[in-house]
């Protein structure tokens, strides 16, 4: 009985971390379900994104904290449109693999630029951390809790948008038949747009999250892009909700992990559950399957 809170602390620490990896992999999903193509430059969205927020605390701008979150997000959004306009855009009748190409190229580009600017050593962003609470034998932390309630505005935003708005029933328009809704007269190019802008901006709220709980590097872009690959597979490629619950699933699965082995292999347990996928659906990646 003793044991018991550290197994139920266990899951708790794999549903906070999953709520993260949920965040990454529907604005990866998004993508996916309005482009049809994979967009592996989407780790260095939540690379930068975290990056962003620790180029306005710091100086010369110094912003306070609620100030420093909104502009960090609007320049990760502008960053994914950006990213949109200059690579993909000219590249909207490309074939899938062309499209996974340039986006690997993007990813390298974007990543080696951080490092220019931040450096490749380990970055935080300085608060002081505070003392959790105490539940029932469970220790929560501010910064935790602030996951919990983020995640879950977030993801009854998503539902909102998509259900619930025009723009959103013109992004699942264009995920069912991209030709059919131009003729239609669905804004095409105005709705891939705004599907950028929202996968930037959830890439941006997790990558913030995941720095504020553990800490900076030029590389978490592309171990939190595995995972949210991972978590897309798991719940089905341009499924929303299956990517949140992939995520879940994702986060348990590598913190239920450690009970098992050592912690310096928790970030190999999204990478094995994403070859195990890919071994027995490749198609997803490089195109649809013929039967």
């Amino acid at each position: 009985m003793d044991s018991l809170p550290y197994y139920l602390q266990t899951v708790l620490n794999g549903v906070l971390a999953g709520c993260i990896y949920a965040l990454f992999a529907m604005g990866l999903t998004l993508i996916y379900g309005v482009l049809n193509f994979v967009n592996f430059a989407h780790g260095e969205l939540i690379m930068w994104g975290a990056y962003f927020l620790f180029l306005a605390i710091s100086e010369p701008f110094a912003l306070p904290l609620y100030a420093a979150i909104p502009v960090a997000l609007v320049i990760t959004a502008l960053l994914g449109a950006a990213m949109d306009f200059a690579v993909f855009r000219p590249l909207r009748q490309a074939n899938r693999l062309t499209l996974l190409i340039a986006a690997i190229g993007l990813s390298f580009f974007l990543r080696n630029a951080a490092q220019l600017f931040w450096g490749a050593e380990v970055q935080t962003y300085g608060f002081e951390i505070r003392q959790g609470y105490q539940w029932f034998g469970l220790y929560l932390t501010p910064q935790q809790l602030a996951i919990i309630v983020i995640s879950v505005i977030c993801i009854i935003g998503v539902y909102l948008l998509f259900f619930k708005s025009r723009m959103g029933k013109s992004m699942r328009a264009l995920a069912d038949n991209l030709d059919l809704a131009r003729i239609s007269g669905i804004h095409t190019e105005r709705t891939i747009l705004s599907a950028w802008v929202i996968s930037s901006l959830l890439a941006g709220v997790g990558g913030i999250l995941l720095a504020l709980d553990t800490n900076l590097n030029p590389e978490m872009g592309v171990t939190n892009l595995i995972k949210a690959f991972a978590a897309t597979l798991i719940g089905g490629v341009g499924n929303i909700w299956g990517a949140l619950a992939g995520g879940i699933i994702i986060g348990l699965a590598e913190n239920i992990a450690v009970l098992f082995i050592s912690p310096g292999y928790k970030d190999a347990v999204a990478f094995v559950i994403m070859v195990l996928i890919l071994l027995v659906r490749p198609y997803v990646v490089i195109g649809e399957r013929r039967d």
